[in-house]
């Protein structure tokens, strides 16, 4: 038996008949050529007989797909198999694929049959898509829910009657992985003609089973997967093709089997089906999800940084991602924000760790993640602060809004060793806030220029702000950076003002004849 397992992709089929609106013939052609690209064996395209406009996607599709086999879905009935022929007879390497229900259900209360009748209808319709097609797969509808015996009886009718592939779905995702493998090892026990076709898998999600039956089937013998890109699809959806495959590459040496998909293809495949089906991936979904490959616990973080393998079984270039998320929250240790910030060009020794460290917590708590923009606002600040603070922010309220109220403004500053508030009203909040800070330092301050900017993108992007003030003729420079525009207000006057201390420290140095160190 080749150790070799077919992909065989239903994302335009079964997938696209879950989605809440049909995608364009484009869209369906863009999605064919990614999967192309990605190194699917099989495509399914569509359903030919159900309308006009599937029926020339299918077509279109066949026409342009050259390095993948295209198929067609038919039920067991010669109309629908010669939609499909028609629209798949424009390829040179097509597949028609044919299905009828097996289980007691489907039998007996949808198609009104006795399983008798079922079994020679999917032999008249394999036989007859023979004479169109040299390439027929069957399905037994259901087979996750049919007795051992009619499966059995009705896979060797069909290998029988020509079928090259035979398809055995959880069509409901109700079968438990050990009980699929077991169907899977009956049949190549009990069906005496098994080695003349390949077996296929089609396993739904209902349980959050597909993924595991599809690798417990090809354990037990099965040869071809039937998946979907992101596991789309009807309900629950299908077994996810980027699960499978990554399961069959990640634990090749236990399974001793491969595919022939390009890995690298994975992540990229899997952005333009999301955005083309409107279909958002989960950030905890496996392989394909933002939070795949990152890591926010500091213990994590730093085992990673020492050995990928310690938390990382699939490297994220593998699946075409240049490299893992270290998401810098709360949580997160010193070792990583050194690792950041060497990565993006300041070598440990150039800063204060411990006060870069310090201040990246309290942002951590009030943004719950810090991004390299702030990183580097922290360490800019950081290195503004080294030398000791004259004056330093503790508290401030402001009250602002309407026509009917008067901005007010009450701030606690520590002065030295003092702790002193102060209140004032003003023609707007920030106003309010600056008289405030200069009756508490006693300075005479003209403010000429205010800019506020935002660092970084979204509603928790931190607010920058810059002054420049005059002070007895010279000019000083101010900068804040909060997640609150107010408190970056504060901190950008209150680092003005420190400014102004340390020089007038040094004016009172050189009229005093200090030697300047």
């Amino acid at each position: 038996m080749s150790d070799r397992v077919i992909i065989f992709d239903t994302t335009l089929r079964d997938g696209e008949q879950a989605l809440s609106a049909s995608l364009s013939f484009k869209e369906k052609l863009r999605i064919a050529k990614s999967l192309e690209q990605l190194g699917v064996d099989v495509m399914e395209v569509g359903f030919p007989i159900s309308s006009r406009g599937d029926f020339d996607s299918v077509q279109m599709i066949a026409r342009e797909i050259k390095n993948s086999t295209v198929c067609g879905l038919a039920r067991a009935v010669e109309k629908d198999i010669d939609a499909a022929y028609e629209a798949l007879r424009v390829s040179d390497n097509y597949r028609i694929h044919c299905f009828i229900a097996t289980s007691d259900v489907h039998v007996k209360d949808k198609l009104r049959k006795d399983f008798g009748s079922v079994v020679d209808m999917a032999v008249n319709a394999i036989r007859y898509a023979r004479n169109k097609a040299p390439d027929v797969e069957f399905s037994c509808e259901d087979a996750g829910r049919t007795p051992i015996d009619h499966l059995c009886r009705i896979v060797e009718a069909a290998i029988d009657a020509g079928a090259s592939t035979i398809n055995i779905p959880d069509t409901v995702g109700y079968t438990l992985p050990f009980e699929f493998g077991g169907i899977i090892e009956q049949l190549f026990d009990r069906v005496p003609n098994i080695d003349k076709a390949r077996i296929s898998v089609h396993c739904h999600n209902d349980l959050g089973m597909a993924t595991a039956n599809s690798i417990s089937a090809v354990v037990k013998g099965a040869r071809q997967i039937e998946c979907t890109v992101n596991g789309i699809g009807e309900r629950a959806g299908n077994c996810s093709m980027e699960e499978v495959v990554m399961a069959i590459k990640t634990r090749n040496r236990i399974l001793n089997l491969h595919t022939g998909i390009n890995c690298t293809e994975i992540t990229r495949t899997s952005s333009l089906v999301s955005q083309l089906c409107n279909m958002p991936i989960a950030p905890n979904k496996a392989i394909v999800g933002a939070n795949a490959f990152s890591h926010s616990s500091g213990i994590h973080q730093d085992g990673v940084l020492k050995n990928r393998d310690t938390y990382e079984i699939i490297t994220p270039e593998s699946v075409g991602l240049k490299e893992n998320t270290m998401n810098l929250t709360a949580r997160s240790g010193r070792h990583i924000i050194a690792h950041r910030l060497a990565a993006l060009g300041y070598p440990e020794g150039s800063y204060d760790l411990d006060n870069v460290y310090r201040r990246f917590k309290d942002l951590a708590d009030v943004k719950g993640q810090v991004f390299d923009y702030d990183l580097e606002a922290l360490l800019f600040f950081s290195n503004l602060r080294d030398e000791p603070e004259r004056y330093r922010l503790e508290y401030l309220s402001v009250l602002s809004g309407g026509s009917n109220v008067m901005p007010t403004a009450s701030i606690k500053m520590s002065v030295g060793d003092t702790v002193l508030t102060e209140a004032a009203v003003g023609n707007g909040p920030v106003d309010a806030l600056y008289k405030a800070i200069y009756k508490l330092t006693g300075y005479d301050i003209e403010l000429k220029t205010y800019e506020i900017k935002a660092k970084g993108q979204g509603i928790d992007a931190l607010g920058q702000v810059s002054i420049i003030v005059n002070y007895k003729g010279r000019v000083f420079h101010g900068m804040g950076l909060a997640t609150d525009i107010i408190q970056a207000s504060a901190l950008a006057m209150i680092h003005a003002c420190n400014s102004i201390y340390k020089s007038d420290l040094v004016e009172e140095k050189k009229h005093a004849g200090i030697e300047l160190q």
